[in-house]
């Protein structure tokens, strides 16, 4: 019997995606000033809008619960079928664990039915594209187990790569430490992040210039990507429209073109922790490239750049010091 293909809004797909290939959702939710909202339906999502008020105006979010997720799984079990969660990071978030335990709720009553929980170790269209291939292999016959099997193989090859106009916004959601947020932000520098090994954030190479984050976007893409005619790639953005164009220009430019891309505004969740400006791409790539070390090893390049940054917070503390003491 086929199992039930699960993810979540934060895996950023389209409505009419979600809807082909019959992929349930659950919704996250956010909240702005005090007010619960969520975004099932993407078609009536106005990023733009929700991007310049996101400057100005904090936008909270919250987890979903074990026994929510329990409450959610359980009529797929009782009709007699099993569950494949394709879930979000569990380096970024702790809606993943949330999920293993709501299986566990059900385990007892549901002895014989089987719900799979497969981190992605990714988040946006990272997770998304997991998800989609989930659906595949329900429609090819393959059981969860076998199917959850190969999901966590694939979301291990996924490559998540993103630049941000503001790191202050990772840093206020704990997705990257004070130190490289204060760094980059004296510098004025344009970090390129990834997804480690373990879902968590991290720094992998900074340029000067925003035209220069996005070149370095596709300087990956063409560096790592495997069997790109066959790939769907993702591409998400924050209210930066004209700037993904151009990273699809220059992936379509390049040598390695892929079968299709699929470009979508950053859903609310994930895009109140990366902020207006975010601009990520998703792709397909080989065993172990999570591990691949940019600025992770912190090489002579961070430690020049962290020497420059303290030069300049001596300097504005030198200053202030002289003008207390005229």
């Amino acid at each position: 019997m086929q199992f039930v293909a699960v993810t979540d809004t934060s895996g950023n797909l389209p409505t009419h995606v979600a809807r082909e290939h019959d992929l349930m959702m659950i919704p996250f939710a956010y909240f702005i000033e005090g007010e619960r909202f969520t975004c099932l339906d993407t078609a009536s999502f106005d990023g733009d809008a929700f991007y310049a008020l996101l400057k100005n105006t904090e936008v909270k979010t919250t987890q979903i619960n074990p026994a929510e997720y329990a409450d959610f799984f359980e009529p797929f079990l009782k009709d007699g079928r099993d569950v494949v969660y394709v879930a979000m990071s569990s380096g970024i978030s702790g809606s993943c664990q949330s999920a293993l335990l709501g299986a566990a709720l059900l385990k007892e009553r549901y002895p014989d039915r089987t719900i799979e929980v497969v981190d992605t170790l990714g988040a946006s269209l990272g997770e998304g594209l997991v998800a989609i291939e989930a659906a595949r292999l329900r429609d090819e016959g393959l059981s969860a187990q076998e199917a959850a099997k190969r999901l966590r193989l694939l979301s291990e090859r996924t490559f998540n790569v993103f630049t941000v106009n503001d790191l202050m916004f990772l840093r206020r959601g704990g997705r990257l430490s004070n130190l490289s947020a204060i760094v980059g932000t004296v510098l004025g520098i344009k970090p390129i992040l990834k997804g480690g090994e373990d879902g968590r954030i991290s720094a992998f190479d900074t340029v000067r210039s925003r035209r220069r984050s996005i070149k370095a976007l596709a300087a990956q893409y063409e560096q790592y990507v495997v069997e790109p005619e066959r790939q769907t790639i993702g591409i998400a953005h924050a209210a930066c429209r004209e700037d993904a164009e151009l990273l699809i220009q220059l992936i379509k430019d390049g040598e390695h073109p892929p079968k299709e891309i699929l470009l979508v505004d950053y859903e609310p969740v994930t895009g109140s922790h990366v902020g207006p400006g975010a601009l990520a791409l998703f792709f397909e790539s080989c065993e172990g490239v999570r591990a691949v070390k940019g600025l992770d090893t912190i090489p002579d390049r961070l430690r020049g750049l962290l020497e420059e940054a303290r030069a300049k917070i001596a300097a504005r503390k030198a200053t202030v010091q002289t003008i207390v003491r005229v």
